[in-house]
């Protein structure tokens, strides 16, 4: 058993957080990089491709997490092409790997980015943008000037949900990345091996830091969903 440093964590439950911020604001910048123009189109489009787009989207809700990882530890090991392409470019594997992590946790959390963006952007009333469109705008610009800047609050309530599920995660991350410290152990992995030690004093401090974190964030999440939709 380790003993207690600071605020009464230890030096690895210290370091294991800030692993999991650092990969929680990672994934959260990537993910609405990719997800604002993918929740564009899958809010635009009328067909059956973006139905079963949004569909497989939204495989991770319902879908074990520990299924997830097992097929993306599957698909980037060293001898498939993503893994042998990011081994030879790297020299290093791209399973039990930080950008591992940051793959694995995009995919992971991109319902939850995804899923609030198609709402903000579909709660946008076609009238605006059939005035934009009268003005001679076409379809990026329409989104880059209406859509998008009436749904920034959509935007900013996918970010936190992105990151929040991110600092949550267990089954993806201890799945493809393991548990190396300073490398894949994040902050939900420390908590699993102290419970498997039997170590309930240390396991009960991260988890009250973990609880304290979710709260932090949740409480703002709250207050920008119940803002959504008021003028």
């Amino acid at each position: 058993m380790e003993a207690p440093t600071q605020l009464g964590l230890s030096s690895e439950a210290w370091e294991s957080l800030g692993l999991t911020l650092r990969l929680a604001a990672v994934v959260t910048v990537l993910l609405v990089v990719v997800a604002v123009p993918l929740a564009g189109w899958i809010a635009s489009v009328r067909s059956r491709w973006s139905v079963l787009l949004e569909a497989a989207v939204g495989l991770p809700v319902v879908l074990p997490p520990t299924v997830l990882g097992f097929y993306l530890l599957t698909l980037l090991a060293p001898g498939t092409v993503a893994g042998g392409w990011w081994f030879r470019i790297t020299g290093e594997t791209l399973a039990f790997s930080f950008p591992g992590l940051v793959l694995g946790s995009m995919l992971y959390s991109l319902p939850f980015a995804v899923q609030p963006l198609v709402a903000a952007f579909r709660a946008v009333p076609g009238e605006l943008k059939d005035a934009a469109r009268s003005l001679g705008a076409g379809g990026l610009r329409v989104f880059l000037r209406v859509t998008l800047p009436l749904s920034l609050r959509g935007v900013v309530v996918a970010a936190m949900l992105a990151f929040a599920h991110t600092v949550g995660e267990f089954g993806v991350v201890v799945m493809l990345g393991g548990s190396i410290p300073g490398r894949t152990r994040v902050a939900s992995v420390v908590l699993f091996d102290e419970v498997q030690r039997l170590d309930y004093d240390s396991a009960h401090r991260l988890a009250a830091a973990l609880l304290a974190l979710a709260f932090v964030f949740l409480v703002p999440l709250v207050l920008l969903q119940r803002r959504i939709g008021r003028p």
